[in-house]
């Protein structure tokens, strides 16, 4: 009799978890099972690439003239002189001809997986040791501060010639077994700096693979005060998390001020992350960052033709500024199904609403006025937390260490091979799925790592669908 009613509890419990997982997959998002999304602000279907793209509600008419200009310089291609194949300014050396090269309809980057080929939708980071737990990256002599794996002195910029090398990643194959005997395939990137132009790399040069991030939803983030910042990082101390600000440098203010973007969360504001990316990444020079990458050996570099202006104008780096600013993130689903509730009790339960934190409030922000005062919901604290050895890059960058990462905001995963393909996730780009991200964090995430690999296979879904579903 015993033996019926552990079968019949068995059936049911098997029954109610094969429906939790249908509302689960409905949940995730409804919106992936149709040809087109619903757009709560456009208040009509767009196309489902370009979720990623839209203005938030409520933007003015003057602002959605600038967002729309913004969004052209986003997209539009840099060249060089006498080119008109876009606008003039790229180079020397660069990684990308667009805003939109490396972040793929406001997506983010698909990893390039045959170790045969350029990788270009990442990047790496280079500098030397500095000696000061605190200072910003020390540049590579020879190579500066970021590796540019092209240049304008081929043929074509259709097919540009190698630039300070070219980079491949080679992915080494790893394997994690769970509680219930489960064996998870993940990878982890080796770096491979091939034709270094400009003479090797010692071991002392210290790298840092990084994958393109996603550009919505930016001018919330912005928007969060430092107090609100800090009073998380106060509450996380009372569980044992170690949330901390990085404090970096301001080079619009001269100031130093709390990070916020960035993978170690090493750019204080919008404004300055956009003219750092557009002489970081393109080779285009503004008010802010006149000088180009053109490090002392780098004669060729530094003979190229100049335009005698700031390639990015003020008013092109104010719109571009007020586009990502303006970027809506996908809106949050309303948690009607039991999949969506069980889903949410068993990541609480694993302590990641801890650092992903939900909810967030913006307070001031002239830049756009339409988001002030507004809660959202991203799932992350902007903070940096030692997430392990597995994931450590060696490399400070001010006062996140080498093993320090900013918790990445978990919005709009669920809709990330929609909009570009790419659901490569974690800083490096090694994480193919939210189950491989999660099994790769350490360090004051490994708690919470490790109560999800005891989990179940059928807790594990509905966490990942619920992961999905924001």
């Amino acid at each position: 009799m015993k033996h019926h009613s552990l079968r019949y509890r068995s059936l049911i419990y098997v029954l109610l978890v094969i429906g939790c997982l249908g509302l689960a997959r409905q949940a995730m998002s409804e919106m992936e099972a149709d040809e087109c999304f619903w757009s709560a602000t456009a208040k009509q279907c767009i196309p489902s690439d370009q979720i990623f793209m839209q203005p938030v509600d409520s933007l003015g008419e003057a602002d959605k003239l600038v967002f729309e200009d913004g969004m052209r310089q986003f997209k539009a291609n840099w060249t060089i002189f006498p080119l008109i194949d876009g606008e003039w300014g790229l180079g020397p050396t660069f990684h990308a001809r667009s805003c939109a090269g490396c972040h793929e309809n406001g997506g983010r980057g698909r990893t390039v997986d045959d170790g045969n080929s350029t990788t270009f939708q990442q990047l790496v980071r280079l500098s030397l040791p500095s000696g000061d737990s605190k200072a910003e990256p020390v540049p590579h002599p020879d190579y500066g501060n970021q590796l540019q794996v092209f240049s304008i002195f081929g043929e074509s910029l259709s097919n540009p010639q190698i630039g300070e090398g070219d980079l491949r990643i080679d992915w080494q194959a790893v394997k994690t077994s769970l509680v219930d005997g489960t064996v998870v395939e993940m990878r982890r990137p080796e770096i491979k700096i091939n034709r270094p132009a400009f003479g090797p790399l010692d071991k002392e040069t210290l790298r840092s693979l990084r994958n393109t991030p996603v550009v919505f939803g930016m001018g919330y983030l912005d928007a969060v005060s430092e107090a609100d910042l800090l009073a998380i990082a106060e509450q996380q101390r009372s569980v044992g998390l170690n949330g901390r600000p990085n404090y970096v440098r301001d080079d619009i203010t001269g100031q130093i001020r709390l990070g916020r973007f960035g993978w170690k969360a090493n750019q204080p504001g919008l404004r300055q992350q956009v003219a750092a990316a557009h002489i970081g990444d393109m080779g285009i020079t503004s008010s802010l960052y006149p000088s180009q990458n053109c490090p002392k050996v780098q004669a060729q570099c530094l003979s190229a033709h100049q335009t005698g202006k700031h390639e990015l104008a003020d008013a092109s780096w104010s719109a571009v500024t007020l586009f990502l600013a303006a970027v809506e993130p996908p809106r949050r689903p309303v948690p009607q199904s039991e999949a969506y509730i069980h889903g949410e009790k068993l990541f609480r339960s694993a302590g990641c609403n801890h650092c992903h934190v939900a909810e967030l409030k913006t307070g001031k922000f002239p830049l756009l006025p339409a988001i002030e005062n507004k809660s959202f919901f991203p799932y992350t604290d902007l903070l940096l937390h030692d997430m392990g050895e597995d994931l450590a890059d060696g490399r400070p960058d001010f006062a996140a260490g080498e093993r320090d990462w900013r918790t990445a905001p978990l919005w709009g995963i669920g809709l990330s091979r929609r909009v570009n393909g790419s659901m490569n996730l974690l800083h490096d780009g090694r994480a193919r799925s939210v189950l491989e991200a999660i099994l790769w964090h350490g360090g004051e995430a490994k708690k919470s790592r490790d109560r999800f690999a005891a989990f179940t296979k059928e807790e594990r879904d509905l966490l990942i669908a619920f992961v999905h579903a924001l």
